[in-house]
């Protein structure tokens, strides 16, 4: 045990002394931040303004931002889930690339404490990153307006991202079987971060996809935690604006809002329930750690 948390502790040191690594894992969250300030928010608030209609003096333009800093930061949360727990991961090819893993093979900590106190140090790192930004997020979207959060939809954020980073560092590691190469690493991960904002609808809402990019992007684990975090983040501020509104339109347009910005995870057109999002993305986080077992067992083992 003591070997396997020196072991895990030197990787994180690792990560962390390599600022850039770090950099390039938050690039995906920094883009989507920059893209945000330059124009998407002016084009989300123009495309909600035009939505309402005749419903323009029923509901607040502080509220209309507050929406819009919601999809904000649901952006940067998910983009983080996909590229942070992958940086992280990193070391498992600068080791294989340096030989160093002979040397910690050469030492008697154990095969299994090895996989191990890489997965471990990747989630802690992982986690550390994530929650920051989360918290940070939550402080700053609060200070700039009433986003009418309750005590659930803060544990809800938390716990969804939690389980997203998790689920992103298991399903990255498998990832790294394939690369031989600290560069072909870096650049697979800036074509990561670039594509995450895609998946996860930070860029363009996925409703706005045809139904096939729907299905593909809904495969994506944190595509299903980034859907769920964003409700948990926006729900209240709906709610508050639907009361505003005093059911004039029966409702449509938060329906509108939740159809256009991807409130829902779709599979061949066919929206999931957050139930069948939570059990999809526990099912593929424990096959790939149980893939991870056994083919980093096996490697290793050969060494």
């Amino acid at each position: 045990m003591k070997a396997y948390k020196g072991f895990t502790l030197r990787n994180m040191l690792v990560y962390f002394r390599n600022r850039q690594t770090v950099f390039f894992s938050l690039l995906s969250p920094i883009i989507v931040f920059v893209l945000y300030v330059m124009f998407l928010k002016g084009n989300y608030v123009d495309s909600i303004n035009r939505s309402m209609g005749s419903l323009s003096t029923l509901i607040q333009a502080e509220d209309i931002d507050s929406l819009v800093n919601g999809l904000l930061l649901s952006g940067i949360i998910g983009s983080s889930i996909i590229t942070v727990p992958f940086g992280t991961l990193g070391i498992i090819v600068e080791d294989r690339e340096t030989r160093k893993d002979r040397d910690i093979l050469a030492t008697p900590v154990k095969r299994s404490e090895i996989i191990l106190g890489y997965f471990t140090a990747s989630a802690i790192c992982a986690l550390a990153v994530t929650l920051a930004l989360l918290t940070v997020g939550i402080l700053i979207l609060q200070e700039l307006g009433t986003m009418y959060w309750s005590a659930a939809d803060l544990a809800s954020l938390y716990g969804l991202t939690i389980l997203g980073t998790l689920s992103s560092t298991a399903v990255s590691m498998a990832v790294m079987l394939f690369f031989r190469s600290s560069s072909a690493c870096g650049a697979f991960l800036g074509i990561l971060s670039a594509a995450a904002g895609f998946v996860i609808g930070a860029y363009i809402p996925v409703s706005q996809f045809s139904e096939t990019v729907q299905t593909f992007c809904s495969l994506w684990p944190a595509s299903g935690i980034c859907t769920l975090i964003r409700g948990s983040l926006m729900n209240g501020v709906l709610e508050h604006m639907n009361t505003g509104i005093g059911g004039i339109d029966q409702g449509e347009f938060v329906r509108t809002i939740h159809n256009v910005f991807g409130f829902e995870e779709k599979i061949a057109g066919k929206a999931m329930s957050a139930s069948a999002i939570l059990l999809y993305v526990t099912l593929v986080t424990a096959a790939c750690i149980l893939i991870n077992a056994a083919v980093y067992a096996k490697i290793y083992r050969k060494k």
